[in-house]
């Protein structure tokens, strides 16, 4: 009979022969950025690259599952300051894109540069539903000095479970599952946020509005997840009164003008600046290309967008505020075989 581990390196394996998606691997940072509009000043930015903060990866981290594992790329982070230093928890992939990802972590030190933590890899699979990858965190501070990070378990699904709930697109199944931190370098996994029917097995996005330090904020009393993949092909709202205990309700909260594109492919982040909340997000064109938006809501009513932009910034981890400025991280431009995560700062109003 075989092992977890045994299937977790036949997985592994698969994932260096796995065929990506153009129109996804070839993403850069600078066509969404790029397209920053000054006449609308809400919208955040304009960004450019902050060059003295670029991480590079340069050793493998250990493996803990013993399938001999290695990365080749790295992107998808989130980014949070404590105690004046930035910790950077990426996505570690087997090449571009693909599955059989970890979550590494690098601190950077003011004055020193980076460090990659001794605790990497901080997630990799455990567990039944992270089999097949583990990827895309998505840090946020809560209560007092508390930290929670979701992240997407990959799976595959038996033939029962994808007729049970009427999923599409196969067997390979997506989760949002949870850990929780009180310094940012251990992690405790905590399990399933999104119960299967509400996520009709794929959920991807557990987007939080949070300020500009990294907090989670709450919206009318409570905290809101805005989900924008999967679901059976339904945008979701989570309502939690903790950040742990979640109710989820089928509700849109961003409608696609027709003049843009055709659909929502997923929101990014959610950014509180003020009394405005901002959604920035990908979508699909009428010319079938992948673009990004940045959507304005008043706090007051976070279904109904108030005025769209076209740039966007697609930080999957969100974006913080560091020095006086905005900042984010992400690394699709790096090249080939490296292993690089580009930062990029704009001015905060």
């Amino acid at each position: 009979m075989s092992t977890y581990n045994d299937i977790l390196r036949e997985k592994y394996l698969e994932a260096f022969n796995q065929e990506i998606r153009e129109e996804i691997s070839g993403l850069t940072e600078g066509q969404f950025i790029n397209r920053y509009d000054a006449s609308k000043p809400w919208s955040v930015g304009p960004f450019s690259k902050c060059d003295p903060l670029t991480f590079r990866k340069t050793s493998q981290m250990p493996d803990p599952t013993g399938i001999e594992w290695t990365s080749s790329s790295i992107f998808n982070p989130s980014i949070i300051e404590k105690d004046g230093k930035l910790f950077l928890f990426y996505r570690a992939a087997v090449k571009k894109e693909s599955l059989g990802s970890r979550i590494g972590l690098a601190i950077y030190t003011p004055g020193t540069g980076w460090e990659e933590s001794s605790s990497n890899p901080v997630m990799y699979p455990s567990q039944a539903n992270e089999i097949l990858s583990v990827e895309d965190p998505k840090v946020y501070k809560y209560g007092n000095d508390q930290y929670i990070m979701f992240y997407n378990g990959v799976w595959s699904a038996s033939d029962e479970e994808v007729q049970n709930y009427e999923k599409e697109y196969g067997a390979i199944a997506v989760d949002i599952n949870y850990a929780l931190s009180s310094d940012l370098i251990h992690w405790e996994k905590k399990g399933l946020v999104v119960p299967y029917d509400i996520s009709k097995l794929w959920a991807k996005g557990a987007v939080i509005p949070r300020d500009a330090s990294g907090a989670a904020v709450k919206i009318n009393g409570e905290y809101l997840m805005f989900i924008s993949e999967g679901c059976g092909g339904k945008q979701v709202i989570g309502h939690s009164p903790d950040m742990i205990t979640w109710s989820f309700e089928v509700r849109t909260y961003l409608n696609l003008p027709e003049s843009m594109g055709t659909h929502i492919y997923e929101v990014a982040t959610a950014v509180i600046d003020g009394e405005n909340m901002i959604l920035d997000f990908m979508y699909n064109s009428h010319t079938d290309e992948h673009l990004g938006a940045q959507a304005l809501y008043s706090l007051s009513n976070i279904t109904e967008p108030k005025e769209f932009s076209d740039n966007s910034t697609l930080a999957w981890g969100g974006m913080i505020a560091y020095q006086g400025d905005w900042l984010f991280a992400q690394g699709w431009d790096a090249p080939a075989g490296s292993e690089e995560i580009y930062f990029y700062s704009a001015k905060k109003s």
